[in-house]
């Protein structure tokens, strides 16, 4: 008995030690900064590069200077110019060989293959579309940060999902919840629509999310702050790089080389990062 007692004790102990373990982010490439306003990466598992998007002008203006490049997964810039003519994308997603992507009012989708436009969706009555995700269904949700609202894109047809929210940024579809970066606070939204506050007190300007393991997560913020969310709703601050005015807007992750890529805006570059 007592050598049950020993293991059930050392067992809460190693729990306890990995609970309060501390995390860390090491810089392990920066590209150069030839990228005009990076606002997003999105990382491709399948096509083994970054998406990159680019604004190329003001976040919120209808310029056509917008574009999508591809940066390889060692820092180099392989086509800067994949596809341009867009307005000021953000949010990307990939869906079967379509890529998504925010354009201030519209959701373009993107032959990847052919490196085309195929399709632009209106989201109507929108504003500033921010951030994009898919659900393993193929459901698409958009941020609207100054509408405050949610949109979901089913079957081709667009509906608001949800409202009522302070300043949505970034969206991550987690089985059948959706977190939403809402000014500072992480929440979740259920299926039938309840919300549950997941972490709050970070930096206002928070962007973009990626899930680490199951509960926990990472959370980027505008401002230049990143984010570990533990999964008893703590955080830990992996990066800090607001004094030197560099912003961590819309971030990309690898899950399984737990390499977190992250957009400067201003700055024109992209920096990659080892988690710990």
């Amino acid at each position: 008995m007592k050598s049950i007692q020993l293991l059930f004790t050392a067992s809460l102990l190693l729990a306890a030690v990995a609970a309060n373990a501390q995390h860390s982010l090491t810089e392990i490439w920066a590209t150069d900064a030839s990228l005009p306003v990076p606002e997003s990466v999105f990382y491709s598992a399948q096509d083994k590069l970054l998406y990159v998007a680019q604004i190329d002008g003001k976040a919120g203006e209808k310029d056509g200077k917008g574009a999508i490049g591809k940066v390889g997964l060692d820092g180099k810039i392989i086509n800067k110019d994949w596809i341009t003519g867009l307005h000021a994308p953000k949010g990307m997603g990939i869906k079967g060989n379509k890529l998504f992507v925010t354009d201030v009012t519209d959701v373009v989708e993107i032959d990847i293959k052919a490196g085309k436009i195929l399709n632009r969706h209106a989201v109507e009555g929108s504003k500033f579309l921010n951030d994009l995700t898919i659900d393993s269904d193929g459901n698409i949700y958009v941020s609207d940060s100054d509408t405050k609202k949610v949109h979901l894109i089913k079957d081709g047809k667009v509906s608001t999902y949800f409202e009522d929210l302070t300043r949505p940024n970034g969206v991550l579809a987690v089985g059948s919840d959706l977190l939403i970066a809402d000014a500072g606070t992480l929440k979740r939204v259920s299926i039938d629509k309840k919300v549950s506050i997941v972490a709050e007190g970070m930096d206002k300007s928070t962007d973009g999310i990626e899930q680490v393991i199951p509960g926990e997560y990472i959370v980027s913020c505008w401002a230049g702050v990143v984010y570990y969310v533990k999964a008893d709703g703590t955080t830990e601050k992996l990066l800090d790089t607001a004094a030197d005015k560099t912003n961590s807007a819309d971030i990309g992750y690898d899950s399984v080389k737990k390499i977190v890529y992250v957009p400067t805006f201003a700055k024109n570059g992209v920096v990659a990062y080892q988690l710990k």
